[in-house]
């Protein structure tokens, strides 16, 4: 089961805030993607959260675009940006990137974001949500939302 950006933040407006903060925090992020023989790949990439969708937005036959074209499962982490403070905690995004070709929607795309032509598009389908934490000094919290399940909230010491 999938669910766009906008489900997951009907579902779990607060997390869905705390993690489209850790994303706009930075500019560049880590994308992983599957290679043809199945090993995982890992670039730097963009994000946006626009019109209820998280997107990704890649320069033309970039290895990353066509490893999603052959295998749409990806996971993208947060840039933890600098020093070990990681603000927010640390936040995973994990689903399927769909390559959108439609004219009027990646128009729009491109009149909020001005990116670099052409690119590819994709849109995303999420599956997973984790975002990890450390609460009190003492607590290492973990919370973890998937489709059509309530959010798990797992604390350690």
């Amino acid at each position: 089961m999938t669910e766009n950006w906008a489900a997951f933040a009907t579902a779990e407006p607060d997390l869905a805030g705390t993690v489209e903060k850790r994303f706009g925090a930075y500019t560049h992020h880590i994308l992983a993607t599957l290679r043809k023989d199945g090993s995982p790949r890992t670039s730097g990439l963009e994000v946006r959260f626009l019109n209820g969708e998280l997107w990704l937005g890649m320069m033309p036959n970039s290895l990353k675009a066509l490893d999603l074209r052959r295998d749409p499962r990806f996971a993208l982490q947060a840039n933890p940006g600098e020093g070990t403070g990681m603000g927010g905690g640390d936040v995973r995004i994990s689903g399927r990137a769909i390559e959108v070709d439609d004219v009027e929607t990646k128009a729009g795309y491109v009149e909020e974001v001005e990116p670099p032509e052409p690119f590819h598009l994709f849109r995303t389908e999420l599956t997973e949500v984790v975002r990890t934490y450390v609460e009190d000094d003492e607590y290492l919290v973990v919370q973890i939302w998937t489709p059509g399940e309530p959010l798990r909230t797992i604390k350690r010491t």
